[in-house]
């Protein structure tokens, strides 16, 4: 798919029509038009100048995303991605404000307050009229891009919000100019009673009242979309600038851009490292969070992979670059928030969607109150004010201020609780949330370990193996050590210094304390080096099933104890997990753990259901897979889980997360409590019916009033009104409006007495889903196992498969009649043996 920047777009009405102009392209087999990023995504053959062409025609502008650009996922620059448009909307603001101003002392503070004019003014009506004219005027040019984009709107019969927003405005000023120049005429006549009608009739305020309040809206709107490329931002400075090679047995620092795949380059400890690569010589210990969201370093040894923007955190490793530029594992993910981005579906607001009818329909009906009063014998002065009052009482400000002041009034509520949504589009849409995928780490659970047992051996105290413990472990920067060092400074032990202390990647630690050997590690180092009995085996397999991660101690050469250490799971995360549930929400927990860990953790949160071993690209594809059975809200705060974010329907981002993640996301909770997730899904509930208040009393207020500025009543009831009573009805309908919104101040987001469940049409069925086991020779690590991965999940009927390199096996989960033959060719066209399939 290839992307273009797209500009002049305002609302959803414009997206749409720039997606059907390209849509008609001979050549476009697929196009998605994204509001929010202000980019658009085309499929097939047709050359980019008449993708360009097809978007100009249409009243818009188009360029090739990333025509300047090298970076390595082909999305723009940083410099391309600039917020340029909310200083341009905070300039026009501040000048708007400033006429404002003025011209409201003049209309407003002389007329109905008497606040004092220079003499000039004094009984010169005209004057006055003409000073408004022009402050008017001035708001008008400041504000121009309504007008050009709402007049442009209407030319390609494709009317949008600003469309709207010029129709109020220009019929407000242009009867406001009629009356002033009537005046004049009356005041040269010698009328004094005309005069002073007509200066009751000027509503050049409102003009420029309307075209401020929107120019306010437009900046807020603006900033938040402004901020949405931040993810792509962060993602970008999240690559290294840099790389030590090796060139002719000589370190040199070169730019990232140098290195090439077969390369040699060294990392020192402290240091990212620049590409993908294998580790040729040297043992550390590599933190991967800004890539798998997982907080516990890795062991790196020889043969072992490692990826760009990870941390070294311990040793000196001599590394052979694998894959370089756009191929990174980090570029890969940059690449998959991009896309993610450009094709997410903008979604239309409901007074974009009215705005296609609505406004031609009240034009059509102005034109029609002129021609029948012209018809039934009335001057063209008294059937152009009908016109005009048709055009003043249907101007949309109670249908443009239905949904913005609910959603404002939202916002501020939740922000008032640490829920912050990214967008109105977020506030609306959360509420219709039907499945809610947690991410595990940091999100079900604190994303630091911590100590949950002691479990001390006969003879030993739990005193004297923490303190064994903590002084073997101090010299670690393993978070599992520290979360051992954690816990004796909370018991007050004393922890005494050791010497000879030794890392041993992927085993343990060893040093000697007060003249005896001293080792901590896994089962099978310590295993090794003293006798670990069958009770001491049952408590350690009973602790890895509930998710912890047993840490075995010997001393001398004798067994003194376990201290297990786990991500602990976070207080408040079951009741949320439950009040989801009572609102008719199935929770899904995804994590890159192994199943039995993602299990244990799984049972205790009390999620519906629990997806383990998914990768960064696997998380997207089982959002995109849950998406087919309902409306998804993703909920995380790894890197690795941005482009799940922003594939999924709504991106809700735990505060304490990382930067990239929260951008990613359309609703960040900022205290990072999980029970926030179910508060942001009530408040989005109670601003929908808000909003749905809102637009009711909108169109009440139109359908009965505009009938009556037409005149319909006049030979009726008598009911007459002239254009400055419809604005003033005009403004009792924004007030009530307003109102209206304001009651959600009292809302109160994190109680459950009124959650009500709604109905899920696409919930999974309980069915008996058919399971294969494939025995495959050839994976040899991680990155086999996720291209198989893959493979067997793009075949159609193949609902899941497990791949474990280690046990050489794949489990393939099948939703329809998938012939072996079929799965055997896919795996081994990937150049892997299949041995059987059962």
């Amino acid at each position: 798919m290839k992307q273009y920047n797209v500009t002049g777009m305002s609302c959803a009405a414009c997206s749409a029509r720039v997606e059907k102009a390209v849509s008609k392209v001979p050549g476009v087999t697929g196009c998605s038009v994204s509001l929010l990023t202000n980019s658009m995504g085309v499929e097939g053959s047709a050359k980019d100048s008449e993708i360009i062409a097809a978007v100009e025609a249409a009243g818009y502008g188009a360029s090739v995303k990333g025509a300047q650009n090298s970076t390595a996922a082909q999305a723009p620059g940083e410099d391309a991605l600039a917020d340029r448009a909310t200083p341009a909307l905070k300039r026009r603001l501040w000048w708007s404000l400033g006429f404002l101003l003025v011209l409201m002392y003049f209309s407003m503070g002389h007329m109905m307050w008497g606040w004092p004019l220079p003499g000039y003014f004094d009984g010169n009506h005209v004057a006055m009229g003409l000073v408004q004219l022009l402050l008017t005027a001035i708001i008008m040019v400041i504000n121009q891009k309504f007008f050009v984009s709402g007049f442009k709107g209407l030319i390609h019969r494709a009317p949008n919000m600003d469309t709207l927003v010029a129709l109020g405005a220009g019929a407000a000023f242009v009867y406001s100019t009629y009356a002033l120049f009537a005046m004049t005429t009356a005041q040269v006549a010698g009328d004094t009673d005309a005069v002073m009608a007509y200066m009751h009739e000027f509503y050049f305020e409102s003009a420029g009242m309307i075209l401020t309040l929107i120019t306010v809206g437009k900046m807020l709107e603006a900033r938040s979309k402004g901020k949405t490329t931040d993810a792509l931002k962060s993602l970008m400075k999240l690559a290294p600038k840099t790389a030590t090679v090796l060139r002719d047995g000589k370190e040199q620092v070169v730019p990232i851009e140098q290195v090439a795949k077969g390369d040699v380059f060294v990392v020192r400890p402290g240091e990212n490292i620049p590409v993908d690569g294998v580790v040729l010589e040297g043992e550390t210990a590599v933190n991967e969070a800004a890539l798998t969201g997982e907080s516990i370093p890795v062991d790196k040894a020889p043969g072992d992979r490692i990826s760009a923007a990870t941390i070294n955190q311990s040793g000196f490793i001599r590394c052979e670059a694998t894959r370089v530029g756009e191929d990174t594992t980090l570029s890969q993910i940059i690449r998959m928030v991009s896309d993610a981005a450009a094709t997410k579906a903008p979604i239309a607001k409901v007074a974009d969607r009215v705005s296609g009818v609505f406004v031609p329909a009240v034009i059509s009906i102005a034109v029609v109150t002129f021609i029948v009063w012209m018809l039934v014998g009335q001057t063209v002065g008294y059937a152009l004010a009908r016109a005009i009052s048709v055009l003043v009482i249907s101007c949309p400000c109670a249908l443009g201020l239905a949904t913005p002041v609910a959603i404002m009034v939202g916002n501020g509520v939740g922000a008032k609780h640490g829920v912050l949504f990214k967008t109105a589009v977020s506030l609306e849409e959360a509420g219709k949330t039907q499945i809610v995928a947690l991410d595990k780490t940091g999100t079900i659970t604190s994303g630091e370990p911590k100590v949950t047992d002691v479990l001390p051996a006969q003879g030993v105290t739990e005193a004297e193996l923490l303190r064994a413990a903590a002084a073997l472990e101090q010299r670690s920067e393993h978070p599992l050590a520290k979360a051992v060092l954690a816990y004796a400074r909370e018991k007050r032990t004393d922890v005494p210094e050791v010497e000879n202390f030794r890392a041993l990647p992927g085993s343990g630690l060893a040093a000697t304390l007060d003249g005896a050997e001293l080792s901590g590690g896994n089962l099978k180092f310590i295993g090794s080096q003293a006798e670990v009995t069958g009770e001491m085996r049952s408590a350690s397999e009973s602790l890895a099933e509930q998710g912890k991660t047993p840490l075995f101690f010997c001393r001398g050469g004798k067994l003194i104890g376990i201290i297990a250490v786990a991500d602990v799971i976070k207080a408040d995360s079951p009741q949320a997990v439950k009040e989801l549930q009572n609102m008719g929400i199935r929770v899904v927990m995804l994590t890159g753990d192994n199943e039995r860990t993602a299990r244990a953790i799984g049972r205790q949160a009390g999620v519906d259901e629990v997806i383990a071993g998914v990768l960064p690209e696997g998380k997207e594809s089982v959002i995109r897979d849950l998406k087919r059975q309902g409306k998804v809200a993703m909920v995380g705060d790894g890197i690795n889980d941005a482009p799940a974010l922003t594939s999924a329907d709504i991106g809700v981002a735990i505060g304490a997360g990382t930067d990239v993640a929260i951008d990613a996301a359309d609703v960040v909770l900022m205290k990072s409590r999980l029970s926030d997730v179910p508060a942001a899904i009530r408040l989005s509930r109670a601003t929908l019916t808000n909003i749905h208040e809102n637009l009711f009393w909108a169109f009440i207020y139109n359908t009965l009033g505009i009938p009556l500025a037409a005149g319909v009543f006049i030979h009726l009831f008598g009911w007459q009104l002239n254009p400055m009573f419809g604005a003033a009805a005009m403004s009792l309908s924004s007030f009530c409006v307003v109102t209206n919104a304001l009651r959600l101040n009292l809302f109160d987001i994190h109680s459950s007495k009124r959650d009500r469940k709604i109905r899920n049409p696409k919930h999974i069925k309980e069915e008996k889903k058919m399971e294969k086991t494939m025995k495959i020779e050839g994976m040899m690590c991680g990155h086999c196992e996720a291209r198989v991965k893959k493979t067997l999940e793009k075949i159609e009927g193949v609902a899941e498969a497990k791949v474990s390199h280690t046990a050489g096996t794949a489990i393939v989960t099948l939703s329809a009649p998938v012939a072996d033959e079929v799965l055997k060719k896919a795996v081994e066209d990937q150049d892997y043996k299949v041995i059987s399939i059962g």
